[in-house]
């Protein structure tokens, strides 16, 4: 009996998604492969959206115009505004809130965070409880170091900032306008506008080393 109810279970969810892939087509929705997409019922789409295969798109999710969302990404509780990429590989977790010309890449993670027009995060990265401004640039390998162990803290990161790769922003930290931070920081205070803030240990080199056989 309980082999039968899980088959029914599993047959009425293909039915139920074989109807939302239709009800999205019809509504010009750009379904690439749709029998690999799984969509939720309040989903709602903008026009001139593309989804390609392997996306998954979970409850309390509104998409813009002009988005296209890439194969092997997930998202769920998003507000993604117009002409936003997404992936691939990416995910997109609740409260998230991507602006327009937003660009996140492959194996980008984001929770609870606004990132702002025309910003990008292109690979690699963990935005978690955060800002970002307006033209902003997240390097590979960025994290927002938001949990210490007890509460979340926050991350804001002003417009026109560059953040380079393999770097850590331990909350709470505010990233000033028009300021860099270099690639391998770790960044534990207040970056003032206009600045470059890095923070590494100095290169030793031992000439003539000798590795033990």
């Amino acid at each position: 009996m309980k082999t039968n109810s899980k088959f029914k279970k599993i047959q009425a969810y293909k039915v139920n998604q074989e109807s939302l892939r239709k009800k999205a087509i019809k509504s010009g929705v750009n379904l690439i492969a749709p029998e690999t997409i799984f969509l939720s019922k309040d989903t709602k789409f903008g026009k001139n959206v593309t989804i390609n295969p392997y996306v998954v798109i979970g409850k309390k999710v509104k998409i813009g115009n002009n988005v296209e969302i890439l194969s092997f990404s997930h998202i769920e509780g998003a507000k993604i505004e117009n002409k936003v990429t997404i992936g691939p590989y990416a995910r997109i977790r609740p409260g998230t809130h991507l602006m327009s010309g937003v660009k996140i890449g492959n194996f980008v993670e984001t929770k609870k965070s606004k990132i702002k027009s025309n910003s990008k995060v292109n690979h690699l990265s963990y935005i978690g409880d955060s800002e970002i401004g307006k033209n902003t640039n997240i390097g590979a390998g960025t994290i927002t170091c938001n949990y210490d162990g007890i509460k979340k803290n926050k991350t804001i990161i002003s417009d026109n900032v560059f953040i380079g790769s393999n770097s850590s922003l331990v909350a709470p930290v505010k990233i000033k306008k028009k300021s860099v931070v270099g690639a391998g920081s770790v960044i534990t205070r207040d970056v003032k506008e206009n600045s470059l803030a890095i923070e590494r240990s100095e290169q030793e080199e031992i000439e003539n080393y000798k590795r033990k056989k």
